[in-house]
């Protein structure tokens, strides 16, 4: 059988039109396509939407034709199959992800380059000349021309841009792979802004580097290194560039990035203010384990923009590396890393920190968790404290004690990573759910039920499907009444391991009974080190991440966020945030819905320390043309209310969904604080509606909630804390 394929990039969500086949033949040499939805030519040069249509011979893919159609927010085009008019069957069109077949197509007649080198066999015209089998190549005759080698780029007008493309050589030599880099931009070729600065895969595989819209008319990319440290040289097959779109409606939009005194390696949301408290170590760029009792810290304030910093000392803790969780009071518990046995407690309100007791098993990379009960479970932990044997204990805030839990081994939940007992219990992914119980969801694939009442338990769980250890991936529970819990990526060793994109849904219901799991469609990128936050409408998105697991680099680094529709279980790709975010970094949902995203790094004079964080808007803050939403407002609001009680709201205007999501912590891929609970309205009185909240305390676990309503165009109001009690 034959059939037409249409190649097109993956902002094109829907193509819908005439394919005009009539009775399994092709009748009319030609295609009509239009998009529903504005689509956006990320990684293709010019914004242009690269059309290719093939036939599938026999499963051998063959070339009919090619055509370029300018992407505007809608587009349609008729494309003539020309000379190739004697298709015996075309009775299925299908849209193809781009990254399954080469793009060469990357040039504009108004295009010009100029570099610092030259071979005179490989000229920098072969870069733009939309030919993939040439390619430029720095000087390395008669004379080897040193790196650095920089290379500018003219697009022949100002426009509005965000990203750059680069298709090393495809000739089978890797000579010239770029590495290490930096890319600027200008409107005027006078003044440059830094949009990116990284390191390339050494491969032959297409780069591209995503920026804020910025508008400019220049590229100068600095190419510093050799992807591969063969020599002196820099090669390029083809350059190009992407124009932002227009509006900001269907994808959501990044705003600048936010310069921070230090790499926000973990941190948590006030229940106060709404800050963002974030801390990293000794240092603000580097960490050294076990020999400083003190934590550089920093506060985001939204409100304002500003970055206050502090040097938490008082309680002699080194906070690198920790367990964090929420207690019911709202108070910050922060255990162990690199002063392993430390615990540290921060009360917003008064917005100070106090010595906590110490636990019973140093720990670093442990997990901790806020239970039904409100004590807080600890398990794992032994990149620091020591290797092997961290089990269960638990923290009672009524008599400020710690203490072991014998029936909590940690030897079920251990994966089997590469290096051994140093990483095998680290980064558990825990849910506090009924009657004390915790579900370990992963990293390892085999799954458990801890119990932690008396001296504890332990139930095995089952497997996650054919899923394998996970390490560093994500767990969020974007439905806690259902016990719905998305998991993605991770990899089977905690680096020098290829990532997975794998998904499952995990559903949890009685304590201590195997749970259900289905295996989703997976993430378009394979990711380890990623964050996974839930919206105020369930949707999950991930964000940074790498495809192969090393810790302290950005290679190949996946700029590419994807959202998660628990409604349809698809992904939506993301517009790219600037900066890597890769191993350290972090991810929280804001009172404002907004998703704070950085870090990454913390590695001393290391090129990869990300002292910063980017906000992430989503779509629903804005218009379909991207102007920002008019937002419904809750005008008052029941501020405390016990489990099983009930929770009156008033808005400014009708409103039609409503939820609530815990404030959230996070560090090294875990947020065991977040779930989010729909709810529906049981009376509603003109814009004034009344809830009753779960009355099982293992699913609206007790503590500080954000509480939002949802009007019918989807746009969710800012949060108001609502305080739930045992």
């Amino acid at each position: 059988m034959r059939r037409l394929i249409l190649l097109a990039t993956r902002y094109l969500k829907a193509v819908t039109g005439s394919y005009y086949a009539a009775n399994e033949k092709i009748t009319r040499p030609s295609i009509s396509i239009s998009s529903t939805t504005r689509c956006r030519g990320r990684l293709i040069s010019l914004s242009h939407l690269f059309l290719t249509l093939l036939i599938l011979r026999d499963g051998n893919v063959e070339l009919v034709y090619s055509d370029q159609a300018v992407c505007f927010n809608r587009f349609s085009g008729s494309f003539s199959l020309k000379s190739y008019t004697h298709l015996l069957s075309a009775n299925m069109l299908k849209l193809l992800p781009f990254l399954l077949l080469p793009v060469t197509q990357t040039v504009q007649a108004a295009m010009s380059i100029a570099v610092s080198t030259n071979q005179a066999t490989n000229p920098a015209s072969y870069a733009i000349d939309g030919n993939s089998s040439t390619f430029w190549h720095s000087e390395y005759s008669p004379v080897l021309v040193p790196l650095p080698h920089v290379i500018y780029l003219d697009t022949g007008s100002s426009q509005l841009l965000d990203g750059f493309t680069y298709l090393p050589r495809q000739d089978g030599n890797p000579n010239g792979n770029i590495g290490s880099y930096s890319l600027a931009v200008s409107a005027d070729n006078k003044t440059w802004t830094t949009v990116a600065a990284s390191t390339f895969k050494d491969d032959a595989s297409l780069k591209s580097v995503g920026f804020n819209n910025t508008q400019a008319r220049y590229f100068r990319l600095n190419a510093t290194s050799e992807a591969g440290n063969r020599g002196n040289w820099t090669s390029a097959a083809e350059f190009g560039f992407s124009l932002a779109p227009s509006a900001a409606g269907e994808l959501g939009d990044w705003g600048p990035v936010i310069s921070m005194p230090l790499v926000p390696v973990a941190g948590f949301v006030e229940y106060s203010t709404g800050n963002i408290w974030t801390f990293a170590a000794y240092s603000p760029i580097s960490f050294q384990a076990g020999l400083h009792g003190y934590t550089i810290s920093a506060v985001y304030n939204p409100t304002t923009g500003s970055v206050s910093s502090a040097n938490i000392s008082n309680t002699h803790h080194d906070m690198f590396c920790p367990g964090i969780s929420l207690l019911f009071d709202g108070r910050a518990i922060v255990t162990g890393g690199d002063t392993a046995d430390k615990t540290s407690i921060y009360t917003s309100s008064a917005n100070t920190w106090v010595t906590g007791p110490a636990m019973q098993i140093p720990r670093g990379y442990q997990s901790t968790a806020t239970t039904s009960t409100g004590k807080v479970f600890n398990i794992g932990g032994s990149w620091s404290g020591g290797h092997g044997g961290k089990n269960g204990e638990i923290y009672d805030p009524a008599s400020n004690t710690w203490s072991l839990l014998p029936g909590c081994p940690v030897a079920p939940m251990l994966t089997a990573d590469a290096q051994g007992a140093f990483r095998t219990d680290n980064h558990a992914w825990l849910f506090s759910w009924k009657n004390g119980s915790v579900f370990q969801a992963g990293p390892s694939k085999a799954m458990n039920w801890y119990g932690t009442t008396g001296t504890g338990s332990q139930v095995a769980a089952g497997l996650r499907n054919s899923d394998t250890d996970s390490m560093c991936g994500n767990a969020v529970m974007y439905d806690a009444v259902n016990g719905k819990i998305f998991t993605a990526g991770g990899s089977t060793s905690y680096q020098n391991s290829e990532a997975t994109n794998n998904v499952h849904l995990i559903t949890i219901g009685t304590p201590h009974v195997a749970p259900t799991v289905q295996t989703l469609t997976s993430m378009t990128y394979k990711r380890a080190f990623a964050n996974g936050v839930v919206l105020p409408d369930g949707k999950v998105i991930v964000t940074g991440g790498q495809p192969y697991a090393v810790p302290f680099t950005d290679t190949n680094a996946v700029l590419t966020p994807e959202l998660w529709d628990p409604a349809t279980q698809t992904f939506t790709i993301l517009p790219p945030h600037t900066i890597p975010r890769t191993y350290h970094s972090m991810a929280l949902l804001m009172l404002d819905g907004r998703v704070f995203t950085g870090g990454g790094g913390l590695c001393g004079s290391c090129a990869t320390n990300h002292a910063d964080a980017q906000i992430y808007s989503p779509a629903y803050l804005f218009n379909t043309n991207g102007t920002l939403a008019n937002r419904p407002v809750i005008s008052s609001a029941t501020s405390t209310v016990a489990v099983g009680g009930t929770v009156t709201i008033q808005t400014d205007s009708e409103v039609t969904t409503f939820s609530m999501t815990r404030y959230g912590s996070a560090t090294h891929t875990v947020n065991t604080d977040q779930r989010r609970i729909p709810l529906k309205p049981v009376t509603t009185n003109g814009n004034t509606y009344t809830f009753t909240i779960p009355a099982d305390p293992g699913i609206a676990l007790p503590g500080y909630w954000m509480f939002w309503a949802i009007n019918s165009a989807g746009v969710p109001s800012v949060a108001s804390t609502i305080k739930i009690t045992l």
